[in-house]
């Protein structure tokens, strides 16, 4: 506590650090809410000047953009059906919904209230807990538990969004079919990139590089809403949604305290695990909401709950995240993989040690991550009345706007127009999906989570001597796939019953 308050001091008492504190949380927002351009395009420019800081400013800069920049999409993802990063993508399947509904202000709420909720809870665990989870996390999950914990994510979220299971199921293998485009990540052997037809053959140079989940979620959410927004005003069915904010009561924070709780644990877990982050805690901590809820049938229709469950896990996985990197200089994605960088840039090594040389560092850094997501609540009412002006702008204006957006944050991923046309084909497939009962979400999560679970089963079999049965000499990875397997076969189930 005597080092949290001092911490405080150091941060608040000190104009150049409030400065940095500040310009960290509102650049954070604004780079997490605009669609392709997210928290990472921020560290990348901001990078090369933290050369001319100090080290407790540096790391602190980067520690709050992480807490505002995963917030910032949510506003975006629930107005608009935009994720501003992917890590809002779950915010979507019931944010927007509730916005057709005439209730964004409730959504709205609920995202700030509990995206605060999760955060705060996060940085008081990373603040008590760092060296002992961080130490346990890393000897008790290897690459095998990671597999495992990827394999369970796909068994339970296999309806998530679809009409049926096995369009559910159908769409989660489109997602892995397409994550496989690429390269090898074992053997480096050119996957699916050319076609041959009558011994004509051609190999595509971009698509060697792989399919980015990046230029997919702009394409489902952002593209197809333009199209299915544009139906809607030929038709003379378009409602104008209306900004506000609108914090839950009591009553409705105690109908979901189960729902936090539980994304709160998962969001938390699944950012102290190195590589793994906010946006795979969002989507177990909406398809654990699903798979539990008494009332599974109304996800996707439009309520809090739903809300809930995403911001309240990934806005819970950065204080996690800083575990790993503090107390083993381990980066648990690629914006503490930049804080990392900082560490080298000044001289520094982080690990165990770096809680006796430069413990006023750790300190500043916890407590502007406290603080930080403690500064939501504001943010969100700062965002929301800045979104309202928006809103006033006709559509016929604002979808250019919004495909221009899309264009420029899928180019500027990998400076590739591959990523475009891949986009844009998203878009025309997202349309369809939405109208046949197929899932985009689904895809969505196929692809991130493929692209993840290749990585790690290749790591796994090198590691098990290439048999499956090793898995059985591994009590958490085991326990993860059975209940996977039992959860996959139950629904199957169920459905031929039907």
């Amino acid at each position: 506590m005597v080092d949290f308050l001092a911490g405080t001091l150091a941060l608040f008492g000190d104009v150049h650090t409030l400065l940095i504190f500040i310009a960290a949380l509102l650049g954070g927002m604004l780079f997490g809410a605009i669609p392709g351009v997210n928290m990472l395009t921020l560290g990348a420019v901001v990078l090369p000047f933290t050369i001319s800081m100090q080290p407790e400013h540096a790391i602190m800069l980067f520690a709050v953009i992480y807490c505002s920049g995963v917030f910032g999409g949510a506003i975006t993802a629930i107005l608009f059906n935009i994720p501003g990063a992917p890590e809002n993508a779950p915010t979507c399947f019931d944010g927007y919904p509730m916005t057709q509904k005439g209730q964004a202000g409730k959504a709205i709420g609920a995202a700030v209230a509990f995206s605060a909720l999760g955060g705060v809870a996060s940085a008081i665990l990373m603040m008590s807990a760092t060296p002992l989870i961080a130490e346990w996390s890393v000897t008790a999950f290897g690459p095998p538990e990671i597999f495992a914990l990827i394999f369970f994510g796909l068994a339970v979220s296999a309806s998530l969004g679809a009409k049926t299971l096995w369009k559910g199921w159908l769409s989660i293998f489109i997602g892995l079919a397409i994550a496989t485009i690429g390269t090898d990540p074992v053997g480096g052997i050119a996957r699916f990139n050319g076609f041959s037809i009558f011994g004509f053959e051609h190999r595509s140079y971009y698509l060697s590089a792989g399919i980015h989940f990046i230029p997919i979620i702009l394409g489902f959410f952002a593209v197809s809403e333009v199209f299915t927004q544009a139906q809607s005003i030929a038709t003379g069915r378009r409602k104008r949604p209306k900004a506000s904010m609108q914090l839950p009561s009591f009553a409705e924070f105690w109908l979901v305290r189960y729902t936090a709780l539980r994304s709160m644990a998962l969001g938390f877990f699944a950012g102290v695990l190195p590589g793994i982050g906010a946006t795979l805690a969002a989507f177990l901590g909406y398809s654990q909401a699903v798979r539990w809820s008494k009332r599974p049938k109304k996800f996707g229709t439009g309520i809090m709950e739903g809300v809930v469950a995403s911001e309240t896990a990934n806005n819970a996985a950065t204080g996690a995240a800083m575990i790993p990197l503090l107390a083993l200089g381990l980066p648990g994605g690629a914006l503490t993989a930049m804080m990392l960088g900082i560490f080298q840039i000044h001289g520094m090594e982080a690990g165990p040690l770096i809680f006796i040389n430069s413990h006023d560092l750790v300190w500043i850094t916890f407590a502007a991550m406290f603080w930080a997501n403690v500064a939501i609540l504001f943010l969100g009412w700062l965002q929301t009345k800045t979104v309202v002006h928006i809103l006033r702008v006709p559509f016929r204006w604002l979808a250019p706007g919004i495909l221009l957006l899309a264009v420029i944050g899928s180019f500027a991923l990998r400076n590739l127009i591959v990523d475009v046309w891949v986009m844009f084909l998203a878009g025309i497939a997202g349309y369809f999906l939405r109208r046949t009962g197929y899932s985009a979400p689904g895809i969505v999560l196929g692809l991130i989570l493929g692209q993840l679970g290749e990585s790690a089963f290749a790591k796994s079999m090198q590691l098990l001597d290439y048999s499956l049965l090793g898995f059985s000499g591994r009590p958490i990875a085991a326990s993860l796939l059975l209940i996977a397997c039992a959860i996959i076969i139950s629904g199957i189930y169920r459905e031929l019953r039907k």
